[in-house]
């Protein structure tokens, strides 16, 4: 299987630098991921940043709010998520669902999509978590399941 590539945000879009295309429904994999991050934006606007990257932290597609660097958010959070699993197996925990930090400037959750990626969202201070884990962890699945 391809790997899959950066992405790009223009205009507080979210696109797809490249990615290798499957048609399922009239839509491609790359245009059903764009969807589902985009309705994921919609359910909860006040999200900073949306990204999403391979387990071997390659940033996949991204929307954030400032500038932060994908490309070391998507490697941060593959290591949470990483480190996440770890910890999940050696406790006997079950499998890892989602890792969140909490800061002075927002809080980050991490989820698992699937087997070859996670998805990190970051919502403001004070942020709605739960309404967070219920969108982000769909969203999370329906793009495990896509990939």
């Amino acid at each position: 299987m391809n790997r899959l590539a950066a992405a790009a945000v223009s205009g507080g879009i979210l696109r797809l630098r490249s990615f290798r295309k499957r048609k399922e429904a009239g839509l491609s994999k790359h245009e059903e991921i764009l969807k589902q991050l985009q309705g994921l934006r919609e359910a909860v606007p006040e999200l900073k940043a949306v990204l999403l990257a391979t387990n071997e932290g390659l940033p996949v597609a991204h929307s954030f709010a400032n500038a932060a660097d994908a490309q070391r958010a998507a490697a941060m959070a593959a290591a949470a998520s990483g480190m996440g699993r770890r910890i999940s197996e050696t406790l006997n925990a079950g499998p890892m669902s989602d890792i969140s930090v909490t800061g002075a400037e927002g809080q980050v959750f991490v989820y698992a999509a699937g087997p070859k990626a996670v998805l990190a969202v970051m919502g403001p201070p004070g942020t709605n978590a739960g309404l967070i884990h219920l969108e982000a962890r769909e969203t999370a699945a329906r793009i495990g399941a896509l990939l």
